[in-house]
């Protein structure tokens, strides 16, 4: 049942829409997470895929940064493998490595074995939603997915990958393989998220991480028409949808021609190589701006971070006045493991300040 939640104060979802925030919108990619020492104490007790299937870990490790840090948006625990491992696929997410599959996919056979995901193998993560939406008040909730050739990388190469060899040999030389592939885990990406909105979710977002390894013309045929129709499928519910890969500076207008024109507000998440006001020029006309600083500038002490907060809170608005529809602070990419929560509480302070 869709039990979505009326928020009119939130600063995020006005952004996003194109509305005047009350105050600079800001949230940041993992910042539930390795950072906190709470969140460390929870994880000394279990495993990541553990706590990705336990309702009320869910609910703890997401509350814990809006706690800490006052953030405008929760964005749900959770890892893009979750609906992977739910529907059957041997995988762990092993530390200081990533997801391993212990039967990479690399076959027609293999990918005819890919099964459907069904809501019953994720009702930890709904429940988890339900609580959430209780707890949170008036911060809005995000889900996400991994988008279906990120999703695709992992299950081909059988864990990280620096170069995605396998992946782009089969995308280029099999390309029947290819798309029944990405056709399935588009099917996947699709249920995980329908599950979340169903269960009450305020936005989405969807990962494709490792998108910035393809060229334009290699992007455009083999991967956004799956992506495209992920968010196609998921526009009836009404929400904001965003779109973020890394490395994806030649790819930003493609990455939102996926997630514009379905009527919702569209944003597009920009890594911190690439300067906000360049993304407005790059994206299709409607879309809302994610980003960008640079994780690493956390690490570098005050006054760099005074600095940096302060360049990209100026050059979202000059992304604004050239076209964005909005503009919400975030980082480039996911806080990094050493970073003082006490240097991110105080520059969500300075982004509402400004």
């Amino acid at each position: 049942m869709n039990t979505r939640r009326e928020l009119p104060e939130s600063p995020y979802l006005a952004a996003v829409a194109g509305h005047k925030p009350a105050r600079i919108p800001v949230w940041m990619m993992r910042q539930a997470g390795r950072s906190l020492p709470e969140y460390r104490e929870l994880r000394a007790k279990n495993t990541m895929m553990q706590a990705c299937f336990d309702a009320d870990l869910i609910t703890e490790i997401t509350l814990q940064p809006v706690r800490r840090h006052g953030v405008d948006a929760a964005i749900l625990f959770s890892d893009i493998v979750v609906p992977l491992r739910a529907a059957g696929i041997d995988l762990d997410i092993v530390p200081d490595v990533g997801p391993v599959i212990a039967h990479p996919i690399r076959t027609a056979g293999d990918v005819a074995a890919v099964r459907p995901l069904e809501s019953e193998q994720v009702a930890p993560v709904a429940t988890a939603i339900g609580q959430l939406t209780s707890a949170l008040g008036d911060v809005p909730l995000i889900g996400f997915a991994g988008a279906p050739f990120t999703l695709a990388s992992y299950l081909v190469e059988g864990g990280p990958s620096r170069n995605h060899e396998r992946t782009k040999a089969m995308m280029l030389g099999e390309t029947d393989t290819w798309h029944a592939l990405m056709a399935a885990l588009s099917d996947v990406t699709i249920a995980f998220l329908r599950m979340q909105l169903e269960a009450g979710v305020d936005a989405i977002q969807v990962f494709d991480s490792w998108a910035g390894t393809l060229s334009l013309v290699d992007y455009r045929t083999y991967v956004l028409p799956h992506s495209a129709r992920v968010f196609a499928s998921l526009a009836s519910f009404g929400v904001p949808m965003t779109h973020f890969g890394v490395g994806t500076a030649e790819l930003l207008g493609a990455m939102s021609e996926a997630v514009v024109g379905h009527g919702v507000p569209a944003v597009v998440g920009v890594d911190w190589r690439t300067s906000l006001t360049d993304a407005a020029a790059r994206v299709q006309r409607g879309s809302a701006l994610q980003g960008n600083l640079d994780p690493v500038v956390l690490l570098a002490g005050w006054p760099v971070v005074e600095r940096g907060v302060r360049a990209v809170v100026e050059d979202g608005r000059r992304a604004v006045d050239a076209g964005a529809r909005g503009h919400v602070f975030n980082l480039g990419h996911g806080v990094l493991p050493a970073t003082d929560p006490g240097i991110i509480t105080d520059a969500v302070a300075l982004v509402h300040d400004l």
